[in-house]
């Protein structure tokens, strides 16, 4: 009983995920997550160029809010991604090189995948199941 329950729960979340750019969301929302934790750095390691104090956690805080509205909200998920990719990029000068490049790379990429993303597209099929029905016929 307890296995049924865990196949249907992966399913339901399988097609939760399939209906929104979660790859996209998801990695816009871990770059903004790892830049605020590379402002938590030791001072040793802190480079802030630019600006410093609430814009270098406003930033990454706002990166964070809109990878979860990509996620929560895709029909929106243009102009999320817009905003995203414009505020990772603000990142660079406020926020310690955008979280060394990592939380930038992470912004940028999860920005353009959500844009990119087509809500109208029929599911993959996987190769296991095109090499049954390929037996099959």
């Amino acid at each position: 009983m307890a296995e049924r329950g865990r196949r249907t729960a992966r399913a339901a979340f399988r097609d939760w995920r399939g209906r929104r750019p979660f790859w996209g969301g998801l990695l816009l929302a871990l770059g903004g997550a790892e830049i605020l934790l590379t402002e938590k750095a030791s001072l040793k390691v802190v480079m802030h160029i630019g600006m410093q104090g609430l814009a270098g956690y406003l930033l990454p805080a706002l990166m964070l809010l809109l990878g979860l509205l990509v996620l929560f909200n895709p029909a929106q998920r243009l102009f999320y991604s817009i905003v995203g990719v414009l505020v990772s990029l603000g990142s660079w000068l406020t926020s310690n090189l955008g979280g060394f490049f990592v939380g930038l790379l992470l912004g940028v990429v999860g920005s353009c995948l959500a844009f990119g993303w087509l809500p109208d597209q029929e599911a993959r099929v996987s190769r296991r199941r095109r090499r049954r029905e390929h037996v099959d016929a």
